[in-house]
């Protein structure tokens, strides 16, 4: 789709996939991709390149499930990128997993881990820290931190493409077989930010939500983003149909 393969897999075929992939001590990169990504990704060669080559491409966002349909290439559901890292939270909690927690400020992510620690008291966490670093030394540090921490699911509050060319250039000095990108989870989390109502999650409506909680950090990402990509969709359709 737009240049783009994305894999026709549901939530739940997701995180069998992720199962299977832990057990079998298999490297995983997973990238979402939704409507900002995809136009971000259209003039950021790298980031396509990452999107491309990932062993697991799913789709994060309705308007990519919309745009499947218009263009007759339905996929099979959404793998939205906070359900996906709930669900990979409770199944570690239930299989003895490992996650190491990267990303947001520190009192963030101090508070969401001791949220994760009454919700689920059987949880390993491998390890936490903030997302932040000043030096290549104090990267490497994380890097060695991580890969110290015997984790099979690291989990990444970053934006885009920030997390997905962080992954790239040092997956294979982690040591963790998983690795998920989750955003701004950890904000949710940790209480910093709440997420939108069902309905609005259904509907396609929660970058709505996302822009009234924190309108000067996202509404160029959103207005802008959301109608490059609007651009796209209807190009595609008019090819579609002259053809």
């Amino acid at each position: 789709m737009f240049g783009f393969g994305i894999d026709r897999l549901n939530l739940d075929q997701v995180v069998s996939c992720i199962d299977e992939a832990i057990l079998a001590k298999k490297p995983l990169h997973i990238v979402l991709v939704n409507a900002g990504k995809i136009v971000l990704a259209r003039k950021d060669h790298e980031l396509a390149h990452i999107i491309r080559t990932a062993e697991l491409v799913g789709a994060d966002g309705v308007p990519i499930m919309w745009a499947s349909w218009l263009l007759s290439r339905p996929l099979p559901g959404r793998v939205n990128g906070t359900d996906l890292m709930n669900r990979l939270i409770e199944m570690a909690a239930a299989k003895g997993y490992r996650i190491y927690f990267l990303g947001a400020r520190q009192p963030v992510i101090e508070r969401a881990v001791r949220s994760l620690k009454q919700r689920h008291p059987s949880l390993q966490i491998a390890g936490f820290r903030n997302g932040y670093y000043d030096s290549p030394e104090s990267e490497r540090e994380v890097i060695n931190d991580i890969a110290r921490s015997q984790a099979d699911i690291l989990l990444i509050g970053m934006s885009s493409p920030k997390k997905e060319k962080w992954v790239r250039r040092h997956f294979h000095d982690l040591n963790v077989t998983v690795v998920h990108g989750v955003g701004g989870s950890f904000d949710i989390l940790g209480g910093l930010t709440k997420r939108a109502p069902a309905w609005m999650q259904k509907t396609g409506l929660e970058w709505l939500y996302r822009l009234i909680q924190e309108p000067r950090r996202l509404w160029r990402r959103y207005l802008i983003g959301n109608a490059a990509y609007t651009f796209l969709v209807m190009k595609a359709l008019v090819r579609r149909m002259i053809k």
